[in-house]
């Protein structure tokens, strides 16, 4: 049997208010299926088999782990919805190349086959290795690059072929942390006034660094990898893409939540970015 995208059978385990218990038997009445359950103690007890499915108190226990934070690949739909629009449909467009080389057909189904699908390239008889150089010859890319593809794809799906984010100073950048960190701290100084450019800000940042590690104690990153590490650190701290002023405002937002806030007096509101949200009376008799 299953329930809710997993198989229920005997030796499936549940965690029933609080508890781990494990199916032991199933058993067929005339009102239904039931499910014998045993606790860790041994305990026994007898429950409807729908009661167990669709009761808030139970809850499979997976005998495989699921995504965790600690997973080397993120979730698909976490994957998917970083990707800004051109990102998205550029993993599209690759993910249909893979598919005419698995399958010959763009959409990956003959009952969606356009025009002049199967092209000869990518008829099922052509060896893979053929395929692979049909297709890094159509892109103006390498053969390895197209076999990447294809393992990707299989693995997790056009997921798979999604842009992989950079994480500032992880192992995806080899800028030195403390340039980074500089960069960043040169960033915030500027948000108070007019945006400047990103060669200002990494002239400055290689100055700096100089003038308070010392000449060639920290590694100077080439034009294109300081640009690549400011596009991460936008992420952090807008500066080039926004307003002036957006800039400004997000970066004066408080650092913690707001807070309850109470009202104190009869007919007081609160007005936030000029838009009324909400309004409280108070009773002065029961002070609710």
């Amino acid at each position: 049997m299953r329930g809710a995208g997993s198989r229920v059978g005997v030796g499936t385990r549940f965690r029933y208010d609080g508890e781990s218990v494990e199916v032991i038997e199933l058993t067929a009445t005339t009102s239904g299926n039931e499910v014998i359950l045993k606790d860790s103690r041994g305990r026994v007890r007898r429950l409807k088999l729908r009661e167990l499915l669709f009761t808030d108190r139970a809850e499979v226990i997976p005998e495989e782990g699921g995504p965790s934070a600690d997973n080397v690949e993120e979730v698909a739909s976490v994957v998917l919805g970083q990707l800004h629009d051109n990102e998205r449909q550029a993993m599209l467009e690759r993910a249909e190349h893979v598919r005419e080389v698995l399958s010959g057909y763009r959409s990956g189904a003959s009952e969606l086959a356009r025009e002049g699908e199967p092209r000869p390239e990518y008829a099922p008889d052509v060896p893979w290795a053929a395929k692979y150089a049909a297709k890094a010859a159509e892109l103006g890319v390498g053969a390895r690059s197209v076999r990447r593809w294809v393992r990707l794809f299989r693995e997790h799906g056009e997921a798979g072929l999604a842009p992989k984010r950079r994480h500032v100073g992880g192992s995806a950048t080899s800028a030195d942390r403390r340039w980074v960190e500089t960069a960043l701290e040169v960033m915030v100084e500027h948000t108070g006034q007019s945006r400047p450019s990103r060669t200002l800000v990494i002239e400055r940042a290689r100055a700096r660094v100089i003038a308070r590690f010392g000449s060639d104690v920290v590694p100077q990153p080439s034009r294109a990898t300081a640009f690549r590490v400011l596009a991460d650190l936008e992420l952090q701290h807008p500066l080039f893409r926004l307003s002036t002023k957006r800039n400004r405002d997000i970066a004066e937002r408080p650092e913690g939540p707001y807070g309850k806030l109470r009202p104190t007096r009869p007919g007081e509101y609160l007005l936030m970015d000029t838009t009324r949200l909400d309004a409280f009376a108070f009773d002065p008799l029961t002070l609710r």
